[in-house]
């Protein structure tokens, strides 16, 4: 990542950018969207010294970098400037990924791992958790259908600014990568009995109504989790954890 020199108003910059770049809330997101060289144009914190101490603990490969980006300024400048103040004291924006590369690495073959479908999901803070569960895991990428942004604010929150670390993007159906196409659902094969090649798509329905029909139809394996009776579901990003672990578990290698 090459750092830009820290700019000499930040707030004049941050109210020119705000409406164009992906808002990182919170030291962690504004460390990880660093070390998977995201393009921050400014961030602030309230107090340089807290917030260089925490990357000296938590981050010192990225240190140096949080100390060439980070301006200080008032905690009521601050306050001004994120919907919901971050315990840490620090916000950045940066600049989102181009759609093109995004697509490119979505659909590049042979894939060394999956990619996660979220099926018209619903829920903000499942999606950005997703997103964190992937990166952990060195999934391809994320891919949303429906009306969710990925890249809204509290997705991003979320997902602790792991955006960076892997394709994020939101496609029509007719738009999903190539490749075995791995469903969730109660009625599937239990996963225990399956292997889930590298190159698999793997599709979660929404949290309130499941798979669309349009998806459901075009799935080449529909998938079950192992649940004791009587409980009706899974969290969302529970259900994706335990299908990249068992991935993962049975030969998968994270990227």
């Amino acid at each position: 990542m090459t750092v830009p020199p820290p700019a000499a108003d930040p707030l004049s910059v941050w109210h020119r950018l705000a409406g164009s770049c992906v808002l990182l809330d919170g030291f962690h997101a504004l460390k990880h969207a660093v070390r998977f060289r995201a393009c921050v144009p400014v961030a602030v914190t309230t107090s340089r010294r807290a917030a260089l101490d925490l990357a000296g603990e938590l981050a010192p490969d990225v240190r140096d970098a949080l100390e060439g980006l980070l301006t200080e300024v008032p905690e009521e400048a601050y306050r001004s400037l994120v919907p919901r103040p971050h315990p840490t004291g620090v916000a950045a924006l940066a600049e989102r990924p181009a759609r093109e590369a995004n697509l490119e690495a979505l659909g590049r073959t042979p894939r060394r791992a999956p990619v996660v479908v979220l099926d018209n999901p619903r829920n903000l803070g499942n999606a950005g958790a997703v997103i964190r569960l992937a990166a952990g895991f060195g999934a391809t990428g994320v891919v949303t259908t429906g009306t969710l942004d990925p890249w809204h604010p509290t997705v991003v929150r979320g997902g602790a600014g792991l955006h960076f670390a892997t394709a994020v993007e939101r496609l029509s159906e007719a738009e999903l990568p190539a490749g075995p196409l791995f469903a969730l659902d109660p009625e599937g094969d239990d996963i225990r009995g399956l292997k889930i090649p590298d190159d698999a798509v793997l599709a979660f329905g929404s949290e309130r109504t499941g798979l669309s029909a349009e998806l459901r139809a075009r799935t080449d394996h529909l998938v079950s989790l192992p649940m004791r009776p009587q409980v009706s579901s899974y969290n969302l990003a529970t259900s994706v954890a335990m299908t990249l672990y068992h991935w993962s578990a049975t030969g998968g290698a994270p990227a």
